[in-house]
């Protein structure tokens, strides 16, 4: 298990491995908190198969979603050379999927967005060669895919590596895509090995142009450093200042990517251990011009230490980190939950999925899954934010995702708690890799909700400007409908409940008029890449809370 004592309090609590701390212990967090069933709870139904575990995960361009996995010694497809692929592009109109190649080991990548629209995942592990000989090295590997929302001739195609690589080793790194296009790049393991030992470990950060080719400088950052060896795959978000939240184990800062200092630093968030291997989930909220884009974060979730025995943590912590009195306000879940992941939705709430209430993030390492869906409103006061949705029949423990789709869905797959894939339940590995690909439909699809969609959804203009450009939307109301909104939603790159470069914004508008069916609006986009940086995104125009289908847009 992971955890050592010394003579600071950054490790202390219950799995420290050298014996009690000198200083400390867990700073008290709220305990679980009962959750009414939502009035419309949602459905979960499965639709399919993944044909590859699905590791990491990415909604492309296209309006397919992208599937990664390490080497393993089986998947349900292959490829051309007889070898079995790894990663496979998911159509969700059709519930079919396309065999994909890459040339090095993705196992616990990290990854982003480019400017360009390209989708990229960074680092890895090493060769299996004793599995398959044709894939190599890729703790400092570089991917990139290439798909389009108007090009249908860049389906299908597979990963492309041209050579270049990170400055450094990383497995289980962080992503973040700067407002000038660059990807910041932060932590990682050098070698896989045991991250007690800090000689293992690579704290630091490097810089990747606009094109995803490194600086060629690691940096030592000290956030991390004095974190390890919880360090890994920490928590990064945007903020409109320029400045990037970072969260690690429990302690947070603000930071000056530019200049390579630390800006402003938080008191620590209470409860256990929020980042790997003890990983909860976190959440930039929605931004908007109504609170001046000033960002708003929560991260629940969380362990104590990386073993099967460990508790989970039923606490959630919110705070507004460019605030004068920034500080964290305690809420909880029902119960504890690790490897609890919160996704977007374009009514402005945020849906957490996955996890188990025992153990940790690593092989055969959790057990007691967490089936049901939470609904969380953050316009709702504390202790009545969160409600129950529907559940799952499907555990999703290690290596799981969900991430949202052009229909305002969620699609949830994943769940490879063993080293190599096991089919069928036994005694050691209770919990196999699970290939069933479900859907999960939120309240506001459901029922009537259905037929309330706005449809008939045409925009002026998908190449955007985050500042303050404005565009028009055409698009018919449902009879009697007397609001909307627009989101601008950044999917990122999804793993091990990390959403990386994740993000919302709500547009302003002008235009509406209430009960008419054909509808034309003014749309202005964000003041500046800070709040919007360049890539895709998806435009939903939401219409007394329901969503319409979602159109791909490139942000610059």
């Amino acid at each position: 298990m992971y955890g050592y004592c010394g003579n600071s309090t950054a490790h202390c609590g219950d799995g420290c491995q050298s014996g009690p701390c000198l200083n400390g212990a867990v700073v008290a967090a709220p305990g679980p908190s009962p959750a009414p069933v939502n009035a419309n709870p949602g459905r979960f139904d499965i639709v399919g198969e993944s044909g590859v575990p699905a590791m990491p995960a990415g909604l492309l361009p296209n309006g397919k979603v992208v599937f990664l996995d390490k080497i393993e010694n089986y998947t349900n497809i292959k490829l051309p050379n007889g070898q079995y692929a790894y990663s496979t592009e998911y159509d969700p109109a059709t519930n079919k999927y396309t065999a994909l190649a890459y040339k090095t080991n993705a196992f616990c990548a990290g990854g982003s967005f480019l400017a360009n629209g390209q989708f990229i995942a960074l680092g890895g592990n090493g060769p299996l060669d004793f599995i398959d000989t044709t894939v190599g090295d890729g703790f400092d590997g570089i991917r990139y895919l290439t798909r389009s929302s108007s090009d249908a001739s860049l389906d299908g195609q597979d990963w492309s590596e041209p050579g270049n690589k990170l400055n450094t080793k990383r497995w289980y790194p962080s992503v973040q895509t700067l407002p000038d296009g660059r990807l910041f790049v932060a932590s990682g393991s050098l070698n896989g090995l045991d991250p007690t030992v800090p000689a293992n470990n690579n704290p630091t950060y490097e810089i990747l142009d606009k094109n995803g080719k490194s600086s060629g400088v690691s940096v030592p950052m000290e956030i991390l450093v004095k974190n390890q060896p919880y360090y890994m795959y920490p928590f990064m978000h945007q903020l409109k200042d320029g400045s990037l939240f970072v969260f690690v184990s429990k302690s947070s800062e603000l930071f000056n990517v530019n200049t390579n200092t630390t800006v402003r630093t938080f008191a620590d968030l209470p409860g256990d251990y929020r980042t790997y291997p003890n990983t909860g989930g976190s959440v930039l909220l929605p931004l908007s011009s109504a609170n001046d884009w000033n960002p708003d974060i929560v991260i629940c979730g969380g362990g104590a230490y990386q073993d099967i025995t460990s508790p989970t943590d039923p606490s959630c912590g919110r705070m507004q980190p460019l605030s004068t009195n920034a500080k964290w306000e305690m809420d909880s879940m029902p119960q504890g939950r690790g490897m609890v992941e919160g996704t977007l939705l374009p009514d402005g709430t945020v849906i957490f999925l996955n996890g188990g209430n025992e153990g940790a993030q690593g092989f055969g390492l959790a057990r007691d899954p967490t089936f049901e869906a939470l609904i969380y409103d953050p316009a709702k006061p504390l202790g009545q934010r969160f409600t129950t949705g529907a559940s799952s029949t499907i555990p999703r423990l290690y290596h799981s995702v969900a991430l949202l789709l052009l229909d305002g869905t969620l699609m949830i797959a994943g769940s490879n708690p063993v080293e190599q894939p096991v089919l069928k339940p036994t005694t050691t590995d209770p919990y196999v890799t699970e290939f069933r690909v479900e859907i999960y439909t939120p309240p506001y699809l459901q029922g009537d909700n259905a037929k309330k969609r706005p449809t008939a959804i045409a925009l002026s203009s998908k190449s955007l400007v985050a500042n303050s450009q404005t565009f028009t939307v055409k698009f018919t109301a449902p009879t009697g409908a007397k609001a909307v909104k627009v989101a601008l939603y950044h999917g990122g790159f999804v793993t091990h409940s990390v959403h990386m470069s994740h993000r919302m914004a709500f547009l302003d508008t002008a235009g509406w008029k209430a009960g008419a069916t054909d509808q034309q609006i003014t749309v202005t986009m964000p003041p500046s890449a800070n709040v919007a940086p360049p890539g895709p995104y998806v435009v939903y125009v939401v219409v007394d809370g329901v969503p319409g289908v979602g159109q791909f847009v490139q942000v610059s």
